[in-house]
């Protein structure tokens, strides 16, 4: 069923944790900001961002002050900027209409200093259907007494991973190539049969030699439009534990308990992990290939729909022509197959050796 959220900004306060962490945090209590704007009168205008759903750990507050609402405002109007459901609207008019379809917009704070702040944002999914969030990674920086925001696939971005404090050389080194656009360009779609670019060795999300069943051929990553470039596995003999396809840079989009989790790697591509459950919680922490990230699920802490345990896989690609994209699958080989998009959104294939595997099958993940 489908609610009216409140319009008063909310701020709750979440677990801090250095860039370089590997187990889970416990989230901190919850803290209120209250009010319209942090450190402004009652009675002054309500924020631009009025309605937007803040998440905060509690040191990045007190690191901010008062410059954590025009930190919000500015993160908010970025994010609602790029939102495909949010496009041509003014920020408020934008949460008003997501908000009348029972949706959030969330700004998540995670670390800050006195002039940068880095974390998650994202505008839900609609419940009503089987989609998924838009999400990204930001990064800001007060110049001047203005906050100027990043979100993943922008030059801001580009410019404030090469120079934020909050950005550790591992995950710099990790990050650079994409955000600075030094991937092999790709082509249009290939036709059926014609292999794409070298995805430098991406895996199926599981451990090699182990096995999933294929529940939905290649699709958009909101079921609806965009590029067919997600896919859906269940069941097998992987115990149902849902793995990073490479190594990289891996964050919890929903934060600590939340099923949905990003991994960044070399070479110019990143892969979405959505619907787990007993995850792991990330924070821009560097991981190895088939890390541990959760297990297959029903999760929808950004939104969407499960109708059964599962994991949606999403590739994306930040090279010059998909910019910080989902991408299309067609065309390019991950876990040793071969995939194609068929007639219809879920029904495409995957070859290898010969053999066609279509939803239903079983699919082994192999690394050549």
């Amino acid at each position: 069923m489908l609610f009216r959220l409140s319009v008063r900004t909310t701020v709750a306060a979440l677990a801090v944790t250095g860039l370089l962490v590997t187990a889970p945090q416990v989230t901190a209590a919850p803290r209120e900001f209250g009010g319209a704007s942090a450190g402004a009168a009652a009675d002054a205008a309500p924020p631009q961002s009025s309605g937007v759903t803040v998440k905060m750990a509690p040191a990045a507050a007190d690191d901010l002050g008062a410059s954590r609402q025009a930190l919000v405002d500015a993160v908010s109007a970025d994010v609602l900027a790029r939102s495909g459901d949010a496009k041509g609207l003014s920020v408020k008019a934008a949460v008003d209409k997501l908000v009348d379809e029972g949706r959030k917009v969330v700004v998540d704070v995670r670390t800050a200093t006195d002039d940068w702040a880095r974390g998650v944002a994202y505008v839900e999914a609609s419940r009503a259907h089987h989609g998924d969030p838009e999400g990204w990674l930001y990064i800001a920086h007060r110049k001047a007494g203005k906050w100027v925001a990043g979100l993943e696939g922008d030059r801001e971005f580009t410019d404030h991973v090469a120079t934020s404090p909050l950005v550790g050389k591992a995950e710099r080194r990790t990050m650079t190539a994409y955000a600075q656009r030094k991937a092999t360009p790709q082509p249009e779609e290939p036709s059926a049969g014609v292999r794409a670019a070298n995805t430098n060795g991406l895996l199926l999300p599981w451990m090699p030699d182990y096995y999933m069943t294929l529940t939905g051929g290649a699709h958009s990553h909101t079921g609806s439009t965009g590029y067919w470039g997600s896919l859906d596995f269940a069941g097998g003999n992987a115990g149902g534990r849902v793995r990073s396809s490479r190594e990289g840079t891996a964050t919890s989009m929903c934060g600590a308990g939340g099923g949905w989790t990003r991994v960044i790697h070399p070479g110019g591509f990143s892969t979405d992990y959505y619907h787990m459950f007993n995850t792991t919680y990330y924070n821009g922490t560097s991981i190895g290939r088939s890390a541990l990230l959760g297990t297959i699920g029903t999760d929808t802490c950004a939104g969407g729909a499960a109708t059964g345990a599962h994991v949606h896989w999403s590739l994306r690609t930040y090279d010059a022509n998909y910019n910080g994209q989902y991408t299309w699958l067609s065309g390019r080989t991950i876990g040793g197959w071969l995939w194609s998009s068929g007639a219809s959104q879920y029904s495409g294939c995957a070859t290898r050796l010969g053999v066609t595997a279509c939803p239903g099958t079983a699919i082994y993940n192999r690394t050549s």
